[in-house]
């Protein structure tokens, strides 16, 4: 008989082994790290103004914002766009309609003031916005 050479396992420390499953936990996203930006959860697109789409009309608008600690846009006003007044309205609604998952930091939520998102109106593609931190 040939003897076979023994596997030895040896275990990891409570506290290594915890370590090990919180690492694996949050590369799956199952816990979130201790601080983060806000994250968008939901709302409503941006509609297209009606007069706009049928004179042929493209733009772009910006939107500076607060976020909350529970997630709600405050203070939202438009601090660009091309053209001017044509899609201000539209682009405001949508923004304020928004929900985020707070920012955090060291594991609190806590209030965002100065956000700002793009909204683009194009004719030829579906209506797109952009979160600029």
């Amino acid at each position: 008989m040939v003897a076979r050479p023994r596997t030895l396992i040896r275990l990891a420390p409570a506290r290594v082994q915890l370590a090990w499953a919180v690492a694996l936990l949050a590369l799956a996203g199952c816990v979130s790290p201790a601080s983060h930006g806000p994250q968008l959860m939901g709302g409503a697109g941006p509609s297209y103004p009606p007069q706009a789409k049928a004179d042929g009309i493209e733009g772009r608008v910006t939107v500076a914002y607060g976020i909350t600690v529970d997630g709600r846009v405050v203070n939202a006003r438009v601090v660009a766009a091309e053209p001017p007044g044509v899609f201000d309205a539209a682009a405001l609604a949508a923004v304020r309609s928004w929900r985020y998952r707070a920012a955090r930091e060291a594991g609190q939520p806590v209030a965002v003031d100065r956000v700002t998102s793009n909204v683009d109106f194009r004719l030829d593609a579906p209506l797109e916005y952009e979160l600029d931190d």
